[in-house]
Order: structure tokens, then sequence, then C-alpha cells
């Protein structure tokens, strides 16, 4: 009896120990299936989230590689050719959509690049200018071009002072407005301002009042040496620092109360200096030629760093690239300036 009692203890315990473990194991059971779909699904969400923002994080980019064959194709990616009269160069002279050309590269033949040509007859005869010009929707980040600077006239008498740029600017809302933003790279190969030989400037400003009024805020380095041939031209803008760069060297740095304020546009512009020009008739033109061009919003990009992207992006074939939002509402490009 002794023995059979404690037989029926032992089975008693170990029917109840059974039954303990059924129930933990489905209520295991239980939480793992309640679970685990909620944990999976919390996962995809995040990383359905990481990779939009992954893709959201990439910094903006323009490149053109300018292969067009025509203005059409030009003016469909943002582009404006000027023909609005106005200020700068020779009073009077007219602003022409001829004076912009594509041309097969001789040295690469499946690339093309945009050429500018400007002409004139002399003073007080007929002049035609050329600028182009992007959308107004560009702050700081980095610039840069390869372009082409020319010393002399395709035909014609030498040694009238002419001007050759890539820029950023926006519109002077009033005399001396404390908003106004503008970044030059100006190349005059026969002088100007003040100086007789071929110059390049790298000029940023603060404002200015026009003529009749003319006064003027800017800060400005240049050099006093031929720069005709090909040049990556480089402007970073950030950290409250403008950089210039050309061909890799950083050529000026400006600050303060000099550093951008308000969106611009790129542009690129061939123009002759008012009064600049040698007092001989006869017609001549002149040429400033464009590769490329690019732009990464927010990034103060290094000349390696531009030159390793415009590298990949041509090597992949891209032609054009333009990821940088306009603004809302989108700001008018009057291109008139």
């Amino acid at each position: 009896m002794k023995i059979h009692k404690y037989f029926r203890i032992s089975a008693l315990s170990i029917t109840l120990l059974f039954l303990l473990m059924a129930v933990i194991l489905a209520i295991g059971s239980s939480a793992k299936q309640t679970t685990s779909p909620a944990v999976a699904s919390n996962y995809r969400e995040v990383t359905s989230t990481t990779t939009t923002e992954s893709v959201k994080s990439k910094p903006a980019v323009l490149f053109d590689d300018f292969s067009y064959t025509n203005q059409k194709e030009l003016k469909k990616h943002g582009w404006i050719v000027r023909t609005a009269a106005g200020w700068p160069g020779v009073p009077g002279a007219s602003w022409s959509e001829h004076g912009v050309s594509f041309l097969k590269d001789p040295n690469e033949a499946r690339s093309r690049f945009l050429r500018m040509t400007s002409s004139t007859d002399g003073p007080n005869a007929k002049t035609t200018q050329t600028q182009i010009c992007h959308q107004r929707k560009y702050l700081e980040g980095t610039y840069a071009a390869r372009v082409r600077f020319t010393d002399s006239p395709v035909s014609g008498p030498a040694g009238d002072q002419v001007v050759q740029s890539f820029y950023t600017i926006s519109p002077l809302k009033a005399p001396m407005d404390l908003d106004y933003s503008e970044l030059d790279f100006e190349y005059l190969p026969n002088g100007g301002w003040g100086i007789a030989g071929p110059t390049l400037y790298a000029t940023t400003w603060e404002t200015f009042s026009p003529e009749p009024n003319w006064k003027k805020d800017n800060v400005y380095q240049h050099v006093i040496a031929s720069q005709a041939g090909w040049h990556t031209l480089i402007t970073q803008v950030a950290g409250g620092k403008v950089r210039y760069f050309v061909d890799g060297k950083m050529f000026a740095e400006h600050g303060g109360d000099y550093f951008p304020e308000d969106t611009m546009s790129i542009n690129f512009n061939l123009w002759f200096i008012k009064d600049g020009m040698v007092n001989v008739s006869g017609a001549r033109q002149y040429q400033e030629d464009i590769d490329w061009v690019f732009y990464e919003a927010k990034s103060a990009l290094t000349p390696e760093e531009v030159e390793k992207q415009v590298t990949v992006l041509r090597r992949n074939s891209v032609k054009f690239r333009d990821t940088v939002p306009a603004k809302v509402p989108a700001l008018t490009s009057p291109c008139n300036f």
C-alpha cells in the first residue's frame, strides 16, 4: 500500500508536469505566431523607409554635356537663349539667338560642345552679343564648367575688349539691393577695366547701382596672363565662403557680406565692353566654347571629386541630368542681365 500510494502521487505529479509543459508550449507558440508577422512587417517598413530616405538623401545635381544638334533640344532642358536687350555691353547691341551653335568635338568623336559667337563691325556699328541662362533655382553647392577661352577673333582686326564668362546671378531688385547675388569667372583677352593685358577675374558681388549712377560693392582676384584654351572652372559656395578654382588650383576665396543670399541662375555670356572696341572698321567675331556644366547642391566638392563625377556621368552616356527642384512657386529667369 505504501508503495502504491507513492506511485499514485508520482504519476499525478508527472501528469501535472506534462500538462504544465503543454500550456507553456501553447502560449509560446501563440506568442510566436502573433508577434512574428508584426516584427516582419515593422522590419519591412523600416527597410522601405531607409531605402526611400537613402534615395532622397542623394544630392540634387545638374549636368549638361551640351550634346545637342539644335536650340530646340537645348531649350527643352531649361536653357534660355537671350534675346532681351540691355546691360551689359555696348549700348544698342542686340542679343542674338544666332550666336549659339553646336559642333562635334574634333578630339572626341562621340562628344559635342556649345559655341557662343559674338560679332561687331566696330564702334558705332552693328554689334551682336550672346548669352545663355539656366533656370533660377541655385544657391549653395558646387558649380563647374569646362570652357574654352580665346584670345583672337576668328577673322577681322583684333584688340576689342571682349568678356568671356561663366557666372551665376540673381535679379537686381533695386539699386544697391543687399539681397543681390552674383559670382563671376570673366576672361578679358584684350584687357579692360583699367588693365591692359589678358586678364582672368573671379568676382563676388554684394550689390551695385547700374548706370548712369554707377556704384559697385564687390571683391575680386585677377591674374594677368593669357588663358586661351580649355579650362575647368569651379565655384564652391558653402559654409559662408565662396572659393574659385581653375584647373584644380584655388584661385580666390571670398566671404562675409559677399556670400550670396538670393537664388541664382547659371549663365554664360560673350559681350563687348562699352568704349572698349578698337577704332577700326571691319567685321570680327569672337568665340567661347562650353563642353559641359555641372552643379551639385549643398556640397563643397573638390576639383578631383567634380572631375570624377563628370567622368562617371559621361562614361555612362548621361547627356543631361537635372534633379535640382524648382522653387515653389517657380522663380522667373529673365535672362536679361
